[in-house]
């Protein structure tokens, strides 16, 4: 009993003192800036002069003047002497952004939807659920993503980030210049067929050029033509090994082993076609191959 009611007033004891905190930290408190030493020389952002609101609080008349901001700093960003070169910390956060978008990007807009979809068909086809592995068929289908794209980003290089570096671009003219050479190398490998559907819904007519194509058409049209043309080859993959799953299951029936899984016994036989035939080597030719057919 005792120590239930000491238990008691220790929860009690602790309640007030959390209690008094809170009422302690709402106390209304007010922080003056110096002007001992300048605001450019010291770590404040301002001067006692300057204020962070446009008007009074409680000075606003109506609704529409409280639904307006009022506040009174603004940001800038200054680009060093008009020369195109951005501050340091103003690039991290660039580059941050970009790298989290990366991965869209280089889903969406590359070659890497294609070859990880073939190299997927192929290893379903060898009936090898987990050789090779995930990681090792994702590495190389984002280096053979970089081998295929590798002209189109020296363009971007060479057109538009090195100008823009130098001062010659502004921004705008920049991530214009670095947008066609993608645009062009998508529009190769989009069938007409797939951005006349798009156009067609978007009820906009066609001519039939690349300017005319929005890059909200190209993209989606982009990506069925490169789903479209991954099946394709997959099933192209398939044919050989369908064609030894029906002679081992065939087999294995006029023999009356009925029990017997057919893919136990075929896996073999096509992994020793497909290290024969140097299976590798002509998936990834030919599937390198097929980017540059126009």
């Amino acid at each position: 009993m005792k120590k239930y009611f000491s238990g008691y007033y220790l929860a009690k004891l602790v309640c007030l003192l959390f209690m008094a905190g809170i009422l302690c930290l709402s106390q209304k408190t007010t922080a003056y800036a110096t002007n001992d030493t300048p605001y450019r020389e010291s770590n404040l952002t301002g001067t006692n002069e300057e204020r962070t609101n446009i008007e009074e609080p409680g000075a606003s008349d109506n609704a529409d003047d409280l639904s307006e901001l009022n506040i009174a700093n603004t940001v800038t960003v200054t680009y060093n002497n008009g020369n195109g070169s951005v501050n340091g910390a103003l690039r991290i956060l660039v580059i941050l952004t970009l790298i989290a978008i990366a991965p869209s990007l280089i889903i969406m807009l590359t070659s890497f939807t294609r070859i990880i979809i073939v190299l997927h068909f192929t290893r379903q086809a060898l009936n090898t659920q987990t050789a090779p592995p995930n990681i090792v068929l994702i590495g190389l289908a984002l280096f053979l993503t970089f081998f295929i794209m590798q002209p189109t980003l020296a363009t971007i290089y060479t057109e538009a980030v090195v100008p823009y570096e130098a001062g010659e671009l502004e921004q705008e003219e920049a991530l214009t210049k670095a947008v066609q050479p993608i645009r062009e190398y998508m529009y190769r490998q989009t069938q007409k067929k797939d951005v006349s559907l798009f156009m067609e819904i978007n009820r906009t007519e066609w001519d039939g050029s690349l300017d005319a194509i929005p890059m909200s058409v190209l993209v989606p049209s982009f990506i069925i033509s490169e789903l479209r043309m991954a099946f394709i080859i997959g099933f192209l993959i398939y044919i050989p090994f369908i064609v030894i799953d029906m002679v081992v299951a065939s087999t294995l029936m006029s023999m009356g082993m009925m029990m017997l899984p057919p893919t136990t016994i075929s896996m073999p036989f096509k992994i020793l076609l497909f290290v024969l035939a140097d299976g590798w080597y002509l998936v990834i030719k030919e599937l390198v191959e097929s980017f540059y057919i126009y």
